[in-house]
């Protein structure tokens, strides 16, 4: 029952990293998420974490190699929650979807960029590190 829950789930998370590869978001480590968690469920696929892993964090340390970089993703972290607010509020009655099912989905999406901005940061630089400009 374990590996059906962990296959599936694996799945899943596999899809939506995809997804996320070409709409924004963290897809690489989503896929890489998803792959753990496949190969737990079939030892098999075990074999594609590694070189998904190495993948993935090459782009945290680029995302954060950067003073420009890092403003760049906290400038995108913050407009998706203010663009989930307008969303929300419905302050602008031409945009579609307007309403908190969109709203939420562009803060939390927003908040999700923001934490993995920190933990790249972290994860790179250390907790009082700083970056180089570049």
């Amino acid at each position: 029952m374990t590996r059906i829950v962990l296959g599936a789930a694996g799945g899943v998370v596999v899809l939506v990293g995809l997804a996320l590869l070409v709409l924004p978001g963290p897809g690489l480590l989503l896929v890489l998420a998803g792959l753990i968690l496949l190969g737990r469920a079939v030892p098999a696929v075990a074999r594609f974490e590694e070189p998904v892993r190495k993948k993935a964090m090459e782009g945290v340390e680029a995302s954060v190699a950067s003073r420009w970089r890092i403003a760049g993703s906290l400038l995108a972290g913050l407009g998706l929650i203010g663009a989930g607010v307008v969303w929300g509020v419905r302050a602008l009655s031409w945009l579609p979807f307007a309403g908190w099912s969109t709203g939420s989905s562009l803060i939390l999406s927003g908040l999700i960029l923001l934490g993995l901005l920190l933990w790249s940061h972290r994860r790179v630089h250390g907790a009082g590190g700083r970056s180089d400009d570049a």
